[in-house]
This record gives C-alpha cells, structure tokens and sequence, in this order.
C-alpha cells in the first residue's frame, strides 16, 4: 500500500524560485523540481477501507482559498543537519485547513501527529553534508522569498516506499472555495431570520 499524506502543490513559479537553489552543497541529495510539495498531515500506510474513508472525509471540508509565499530557508538537525526546507509565510487558513485535516484523521481512528506542524519544502537531503559546509550555504541565501500565489485546492498523495524525495503521486484533488467578500458577510447579516412559529 502506497503511504498518503495531504499537502499543497507548490506552483511552477515558486518551483522555478525553489530549483535555482539547487547546487553549492557538497553531499546534499536535491529533490526533484516536480516533487515540490508542503506537506499538511503525513498519514501513512493505511489499507483501502481507511484510504476510502479519508478521502469521503476531506472531500467534506469547506475552506477559503488563501496566499502563500515561501521566505527563508534553514535545515533541521542543528548538530547533525539532515534535511534543507524553505520555509512558508504564516496564514491563518493554512493553519486552520491543517488543523482540520488532523481533525479528520484522529476521527478515523489514525494516531494524533506527534510533530509540530512546521509548513516547509523539503530542498534536499543532507546524509553526507559537513556542517560548516551547511552553514556556509545557508548564510548565503537567507534572503530567499518568492512572490506570493494562490492556493486554491489541497491534494491527497502518495509515495512509494524510498528513501525519500518522491516519486510522488496525486491520488485525490480537493478544491477549495473563493474567499467570501466581507460585502457578502454583511448582506447575509441583513435578511431577516425566519420565524420559527
């Protein structure tokens, strides 16, 4: 069974921005430019009954398309760096989209995630990379920001079982809404409510 998770497509602007960070990093292993992705909620393997169930599920949430752009980009690990990321501004409704994503998840059953939400995109695995080497790349590129784009649907993807980096497969698409104008909000508040009599 392939392993799932959710995420959001990373446009092919913001992917160009992302590939010409590629390179400079001895012993760094690059994801591929059409693997670009940020994750939302890692699920895991999971049999066809709980796969069915998850996407019945996501194919219910209702929520506003928003803007992202991704700004700066950093590593995890600090004593032993094992990944490079770009990192993502804060939007409320991303926050909020993966909130209800891991909603849906402990409902069904799948163990709570036991990390932080963190929204990134992986650049490249660092097995072989020497710290310093690491630092030096960073310090160079803190200054890395892409224009801001449009997130109108959320995904449901596969992977199978690597090291890691993909091939990745989109296994369900999930529209999101256009954001209601506050004009729309106030004329809603001036119907008068039906009576319940």
């Amino acid at each position: 069974m392939p392993r799932l998770f959710t995420a959001l497509e990373i446009p092919r602007s913001a992917a160009l921005s992302l590939s010409l960070l590629r390179g400079g990093l001895p012993g760094a292993r690059w994801i591929d430019v059409e693997n670009y992705h940020l994750t939302l909620r890692f699920i895991g393997d999971v049999d066809g009954r709980t796969a069915d169930e998850i996407v019945d599920r996501l194919d219910r949430v209702d929520r506003p398309e928003f803007t992202l752009s991704l700004n700066g980009i950093g590593s995890f690990g600090s004593k032993k760096p094992h990944s490079l990321w770009a990192g993502v501004s804060p939007a409320p409704e991303m926050f909020a989209l993966q909130a209800e994503i891991e909603r849906i998840c402990q409902r069904i059953g799948l163990a709570p995630d036991p990390r932080k939400f963190m929204p990134h995109v992986t650049l490249a695995r660092l097995k072989t990379c020497r710290v310093d080497d690491v630092v030096n790349y960073l310090s160079g590129r803190g200054n890395f920001h892409t224009a801001p784009f449009s997130v109108c649907r959320f995904v449901l993807m596969s992977s199978k079982e690597s090291v890691g980096g993909g091939p990745y497969l989109t296994e369900e698409v999930f529209p999101l809404h256009e954001a209601r104008s506050a004009s729309s909000f106030s004329t809603m508040e001036l119907q008068p409510a039906k009576s319940m009599l």
